[in-house]
């Protein structure tokens, strides 16, 4: 790692290959325990979301490995990148908001459409990254509130978890600023 931070693009490679490599590794994951249990039981279109949703994960870590001005970078965005994928993960496959068919899940899709909006606006520099990803943790907390008061769900919990997430991912991106 010392040496990514000292030079920025060296061994980028490597990240290039282990970010690819546990993409794959994931996606052959549900058809390995299909063929030992019928515990897991996904069709096509389950491997086609799943695959979709790790190639714009990976695609993510590309921007961010080409953008990159440290370590600090690397790590917000990859914190940044990690999180969005298992919010809509967790929100696709089980919902957050009682099941995967409750219509209120939908307000989520707020939170990446934030993170990509904030990273074109802000040309993927940190301080502009410093904002989205706090904009992201002020409307996780909207969500939360949405939630309680329309729906009545409690979501405490996961709320206070994806905030802290998005807010260490501003930190770091605002180190990188203050480095860059």
């Amino acid at each position: 790692m010392e040496n990514v931070a000292r030079h920025p693009k060296k061994g980028h490679k490597t990240l290039r290959a282990l970010v690819w490599g546990a993409a794959a590794a994931l996606l052959l994951l549900p058809w390995v325990a299909m063929q030992f249990t019928s515990e897991v039981n996904w069709t096509g279109s389950d491997f086609v979301v799943f695959g979709g949703m790790l190639l714009l994960a990976c695609g993510s870590c590309e921007i961010a490995l080409r953008v990159a001005t440290g370590t600090c970078y690397l790590l917000a965005a990859g914190l940044a990148v990690l999180g969005v994928f298992l919010q809509v993960w967790a929100n696709l496959a089980v919902g957050i908001i009682g099941n995967e068919g409750n219509p209120a899940n939908l307000m989520f899709l707020a939170i990446p459409v934030i993170g990509v909006l904030g990273a074109l606006i802000s040309r993927f520099r940190p301080a502009g990254m410093v904002l989205t990803l706090a904009a992201m943790a002020l409307t996780q907390c909207l969500i939360a509130i949405a939630a309680w008061i329309w729906v009545d769900a409690n979501i405490l919990v996961m709320t206070v978890l994806f905030s802290l997430w998005w807010m260490t991912s501003a930190g770091l991106f605002s180190k990188a600023a203050r480095r860059g």
